[in-house]
């Protein structure tokens, strides 16, 4: 995807939330082996060292230069303040190895009280895990006082870009108000069951690329109970009749739905047989028609909701989406 920079965004990367520590190491590898160069990573999934330690073998192994790739990371919820942006950052840029960030996101519009690094890290979501009983702490900071100190990791040379995750129009169009430096992307979660037409609409026209995370809906959830077994889009009927036309995997048809609507996914696997598929997406095309139909699964079901998941495992109603 060509970005209003002028940037190179691959289309599809590789989302690291949930892979273990000691998979990444060789897995990073042999993803860019296979054609991988975008990889999303974030500090609350808590491997970034891991993902370091991949891109460093990979590069060392002659695989690819650092030019070659596209980092991203994202700020978490209790490094809002502007105190705290810098210093966050830093952190990531640290145990991925690097000293630039293609992109750096605010991961939810969720603003809470400060845990200090040193102290516990990743810090999670409960302000006091050892509390009677836990939960999360809010603060009030503004998201201009927090945009702020990102508009300044790009001034100081430690990220190329900056953007912004799990918002809606509203507050994209407030910040844009605002901003001296543009959010360049935003990441929400985007699959058929979800397919925010609006929201993807609004960014085309505002020139914002858009990622989509968790791109084949339920999969990643189920372990966590915050979705169904048969909430998979990979199962529906209409997904697996226009893969068999195309002699193409289900989850090839979502990632190839995802990107010819003008949006780039990051599909998580540790599969080299799912890498592999996931990325081999290029040799076919969804006919108009086709598009229609998996746009006609929409549900509008969202798996990745404070609301609902932080209530049940934080003790705390944190609703960002209405």
């Amino acid at each position: 995807m060509q970005l209003k920079d002028g940037g190179q965004f691959p289309s599809i990367g590789l989302g690291t939330w949930k892979i273990p520590d000691e998979v990444l190491p060789d897995l990073i590898p042999e993803a860019v082996s296979l054609g991988y160069r975008h990889f999303d990573c974030a500090c609350d999934y808590g491997n970034e060292v891991a993902v370091g330690e991949g891109i460093s073998n990979a590069i060392s192994g002659g695989a690819c230069t650092r030019d070659d790739l596209w980092l991203t990371s994202k700020l978490w919820n209790t490094y809002h303040h502007p105190d705290h942006v810098g210093a966050a950052c830093k952190k990531s840029l640290s145990d991925l190895g690097v000293d630039e960030l293609d992109l750096y996101l605010i991961h939810f519009p969720v603003t809470l009280a400060y845990v200090p690094i040193e102290e516990r890290y990743p810090p999670g979501w409960l302000f006091d895990p050892e509390a009677e009983n836990p939960s999360m702490k809010h603060v009030p900071v503004p998201l201009a006082d927090t945009w702020g100190a990102m508009e300044g990791l790009v001034d100081s040379g430690l990220v190329k870009r900056i953007g912004i995750c799990n918002m809606g129009t509203a507050a994209i169009r407030d910040l844009k108000s605002y901003a001296r430096i543009q959010p360049s992307v935003i990441q929400v979660e985007m699959h058929p069951y979800l397919t925010q037409q609006n929201l993807l609409r609004y960014c085309k026209e505002e020139e914002i690329a858009v990622t989509a995370f968790s791109p084949f809906g339920a999969s990643s959830y189920v372990p966590l109970n915050m979705a169904g077994e048969n909430e998979s889009v990979l199962d529906e009927t209409i997904v697996k009749d226009i893969g068999s036309t195309h002699g193409k995997s289900a989850g090839q048809v979502v990632l190839r739905w995802a990107v010819q609507r003008g949006t780039v996914a990051i599909p998580k696997s540790q599969s080299t047989g799912h890498l592999k598929d996931n990325i081999e997406i290029n040799d076919f095309t969804l006919s108009d028609d086709e598009i229609k139909q998996i746009d006609s699964l929409e549900r509008n079901r969202r798996f990745n909701d404070p609301a609902e998941f932080g209530e049940a495992a934080f003790n705390t109603f944190y609703p960002i989406f209405d």
